[in-house]
């Protein structure tokens, strides 16, 4: 039998329950980590998740999160305006910066092609990849889907796209990557080497 607590506290674990990979048993000790918290420590929870809200922006150009309108990367220009690594969330930008084996930009799709959750083609950010393709210096798209079968649908529908555009290289993360699991999991070396040994497709 489920326990049920009373009002405000119930309330709280029934949100937090809601969390990505956070079950009931973790948001019930979760709620009640809160309730037993510093009062100064819960208003700084309270005001970082407001200022997450109200400050943090998507890149005009990529789409990861920024607090300007343009994120850093983007307004780089060390940074090789030639190539563009595509990913599905903003969490994939970092765990590709973190093995220092990419000095390009990035495109964020903002999630995966899934029929079966009604998301298709329109609800994702490719028609923003192929107009930055078609204006911008780009020679080469590195396709950094993860390696599920969501991903794996998204990266062959991007290289139909793709196929046609004269002198772009697309490339996919080579082996290393695990089957089935999520590119924010993956380890800097795992990734490093598959982003480096990329292979054309």
């Amino acid at each position: 039998m489920t326990v049920v607590f009373e009002g405000a506290v119930q309330d709280l674990i029934d949100e937090l329950g809601r969390l990505p990979g956070v079950g009931p048993k973790s948001a019930q000790r979760m709620a009640f980590h809160l309730l037993a918290a510093d009062p100064a420590d819960v208003t700084r929870l309270q005001e970082a998740l407001q200022r997450v809200k109200e400050g943090v922006v998507f890149c005009r150009v990529c789409g990861t999160v920024a607090e300007k309108e343009t994120c850093r990367i983007c307004a780089d220009q060390r940074r090789d305006p030639t190539v563009v690594c595509v990913v599905e969330e903003p969490k994939d930008v970092l765990a590709v910066e973190r093995t220092r084996e990419f000095r390009g930009r990035y495109h964020v799709l903002g999630g995966a092609l899934d029929p079966l959750s009604g998301i298709g083609p329109d609800q994702l950010r490719i028609r923003e990849l192929l107009n930055r393709i078609g204006t911008d210096e780009i020679t080469e798209v590195i396709i950094a889907t993860d390696p599920n079968t969501e991903g794996e649908a998204t990266a062959t529908y991007l290289v139909r796209m793709l196929r046609d555009f004269p002198g772009l290289s697309v490339t996919r993360l080579a082996s290393g990557l695990p089957m089935g699991g999520d590119l924010e999991f993956a380890d800097e070396l795992t990734l490093g080497r598959a982003l480096s040994g990329r292979r054309a497709v």
